[in-house]
């Protein structure tokens, strides 16, 4: 394999995938520094989960819309603590099961379930939403909606639009990591100039990664950084969002919104990239009268 990485160093902020991250960065030649931007923290015995399978099982669900492999797999768990296994499963066969992309999907297939609809690429809400309005009408329909950590309130508003009756079941959320201290080595490594690539995968790892650096007065510096000194790859359009919401505009999206077709397209661009993008940061810096960054001492 080229090794198109060699010599660059890529800051990865995954935490649950972050050793398969390390290990395809790692194939390319390139080196990770590996700084963890969330906490995960399942949450299964909440007053939701008892409400939906109260309405499972009195048949008073008529579809239930998964966001997340995750979120699927706890769900099923949680309900498979309080119910009987074979009870559980026949009344979920029973309901439209819309799987947002793959993961879901996946997340079903070794309880014996399968989605009754699937959202295509790039798997946003928008995809989501398009889908129910071609494929199932929502209107006056009791739709549960398995939520991942942070509420998406452009699409709980669709839906309730659209006259769903909606009840929202969160079974994780997303916090700070115990330990920040990669983190905040990674926001100096930003702002001095000492990495090469910022590998974003969710949305929330550059909430965090901002707000970190806002704890250490650094977050203008990182976002300026971003924007003139280092690659940055976003894996998908919600991830390219919230970057775009915080000034910083993402150089690298793959066609396909996968961690895999990420770091291929890192491999493939990033270099080249590296260049154009730090020789147009030291043309506006000779423009504005300072001296370029291979001048200063």
């Amino acid at each position: 394999m080229t090794q198109s990485l060699t010599g660059l160093q890529v800051i990865s902020f995954e935490s649950r995938l972050q050793c398969e991250t390390a290990g395809m960065i790692e194939k390319h030649g390139g080196r990770v520094i590996a700084a963890p931007a969330l906490k995960e923290a399942a949450e299964l015995d909440l007053p939701e989960v008892k409400i939906f399978l109260d309405a499972l099982f009195t048949d008073a669900v008529d579809a239930l819309i998964l966001l997340t492999g995750v979120g699927t797999t706890l769900l099923v768990r949680a309900a498979l603590k309080r119910r009987p296994r074979a009870e559980v499963l026949l009344h979920l066969s029973k309901v439209n099961l819309i799987s947002r992309g793959p993961k879901p999907s996946a997340a079903l297939k070794p309880f014996g379930l399968r989605p009754t609809l699937t959202v295509p690429e790039p798997n946003t809400w928008r995809e989501l939403i398009a889908t129910l309005d071609t494929g199932y009408a929502i209107a006056g329909r009791r739709i549960y909606l398995q939520e991942y950590g942070t509420r998406n309130e452009s699409l709980v508003s669709a839906l309730r639009e659209r006259g769903a009756s909606l009840t929202c079941i969160r079974l994780y959320s997303y916090g700070l990591p115990d330990d920040s201290g990669p983190l905040k080595a990674a926001v100096l490594k930003i702002v001095r100039n000492q990495a090469h690539v910022a590998l974003f995968t969710t949305a929330l790892q550059i909430e965090h990664l901002l707000l970190v650096a806002q704890e250490i007065g650094l977050a203008p510096a990182v976002r300026r950084a971003l924007n003139s000194e280092l690659v940055v790859a976003s894996v998908g359009p919600i991830t390219s969002a919230a970057l775009e919401r915080h000034g910083i505009t993402p150089d690298i999206v793959p066609g396909h919104p996968k961690l895999g077709h990420l770091v291929l397209a890192v491999a493939r661009r990033a270099p080249a990239l590296l260049s154009e993008k730090r020789a147009r940061g030291d043309q506006l810096i000779l423009n504005a009268g300072m001296l370029p960054r291979w001048a200063r001492s």
